[in-house]
């Protein structure tokens, strides 16, 4: 998975947080999510603030 893999990293959040309220997650805590996700294996430095509301807006999208 890659950054740009939206809903997919959406829905690896879902399963891996299910417990988790993504609307009260931080950026910091929701970016360590996504590279700790099995499976992705793109470059931490290519993230930001734009990607990381967009896999938010996604995960709320998807937890309902």
């Amino acid at each position: 998975m890659k950054w740009t893999d939206i809903n997919d990293i959406a829905i690896e959040l879902v399963e891996a947080h299910p417990d988790v309220d993504p609307l009260r997650v931080n950026f910091v805590d929701l970016r360590n999510w996504v590279i700790e996700l099995p499976g992705f294996d793109d470059d931490p430095a290519r993230c930001g603030e734009k990607i990381l509301e967009a896999i938010q807006a996604a995960w709320i999208e998807e937890a309902d």
